[in-house]
């Protein structure tokens, strides 16, 4: 991993070329989990889901359901806040090919435990895609087919804490309808509510 972000680090130096943190309130209400940074995206800007296709469907979202201050992040310093949330993801840098294998999911496991453990206890937790799903529950030393992924499929983590699960908003979901803003809304506002009761 190091080696292949030395590499972008040279193909594009202005990049962000590093570990991606988690962006939003420190102590949020929901904490949205999605994959990676993405090669033009996080990796560039330094911000999950900011500069990449997925993330135009998640802040338009935050910004209806009054969760964001603007309906798009195209920067890191472009002054956009996020309200009683909070935005990370399961693999804090940039996967070569842009996917995860297991060695990357499992050495970055630890950074979730850590952002989970900081979390209050009637926080609840968004996860976008199968893959942040399983890497929140390993997090939380769930047994993983107490708790299968499915879209707005809502558990109780061991933490007692909630899981509600979205199909990811990446290009291939939105573009296939496996995934619509509707749909995507509809799951968010879920999560919110969830995390307000």
């Amino acid at each position: 991993m190091a080696e292949f972000l030395g590499g972008l680090r040279e193909k594009y130096p202005t990049y962000y070329n590093a570990p991606v943190p988690a962006f939003g309130e420190p102590e949020p209400h929901l904490l949205i989990v999605g994959l990676a940074p993405g090669m033009h995206g996080a990796n560039a800007t330094g911000r999950p889901f900011t500069g990449d296709f997925a993330g135009i469907l998640l802040y338009e979202t935050l910004h209806e359901l009054g969760l964001a201050s603007a309906p798009e992040s195209v920067s890191a310093d472009d002054g956009l806040k996020l309200n009683g949330c909070r935005i990370t993801n399961a693999v804090k840098c940039l996967p070569p090919e842009n996917k995860p294998v297991g060695a990357e999911i499992n050495t970055c496991n630890r950074f979730l435990c850590a952002e989970l453990a900081s979390l209050g206890p009637g926080a609840v937790i968004l996860a976008l895609g199968g893959i942040a799903h399983r890497a929140v529950v390993k997090a939380e030393a769930g047994r993983q087919k107490d708790f299968p992924f499915g879209h707005g499929v809502v558990g109780q983590l061991p933490s007692g804490r909630q899981l509600i699960s979205s199909y990811h908003c990446s290009r291939y979901n939105t573009q296939t309808k496996r995934l619509t803003a509707a749909m995507f809304k509809q799951v968010v506002a879920q999560a919110r509510d969830l995390a307000t009761q």
